[in-house]
């Protein structure tokens, strides 16, 4: 995969994938990746608007995307950008709000290829956090269980 930057995260790396002018993708590296700087400066604002964000979790992205996909998966993560730091949403309240189910909320956020920005983070299961990255455990739901203790939706 090439990558216009790879950035460090407070748990792990992030591989920045984008064009001159919207964000592509943001994947999920290990933390012994080593860091890129910043291929194109747009690959600068990404990474300086991460940068922020990890600082403050009230920071609001405003970054063109570049997002492709089915209908339905475009409506799911259009919905979770209008979820507010610091607020979850159940699958089911999606489902229920874009006239789906609550798997194939799931599926469209485990397939979101720009989380953080677009937070799937923030959409959890009825009794918990359900799933991240379509995994129910080990490191991606030690990501999402920290990214919201960050947004103060979880507590030590």
């Amino acid at each position: 995969m090439t990558y216009q930057a790879i950035f460090s995260a407070p748990f792990g790396k992030l591989g920045i994938r984008c064009t001159g002018a919207a964000l592509l993708g943001i994947d999920f590296l290990s933390p012994g990746e080593p860091e890129q700087a910043p291929s194109t400066p747009f690959a600068v604002r990404v990474c300086a608007q991460l940068q922020t964000y990890f600082a403050d979790p009230d920071f609001v992205f405003d970054l063109p995307l570049a997002l492709q996909d089915t209908p339905h998966r475009l409506k799911v993560w259009q919905a979770m950008r209008a979820i507010p730091c610091g607020q979850v949403r159940t699958y089911g309240e999606l489902a229920i709000a874009l006239g789906s189910s609550p798997r194939a909320v799931g599926q469209a956020c485990g397939a979101n290829p720009i989380p953080v920005v677009v937070p799937c983070h923030r959409v959890v299961g009825k009794a918990g956090l359900g799933g991240f990255m379509h995994h129910a455990q080990g490191a991606p739901l030690d990501i999402k269980y920290w990214l919201l203790r960050h947004e103060r939706v979880l507590h030590e």
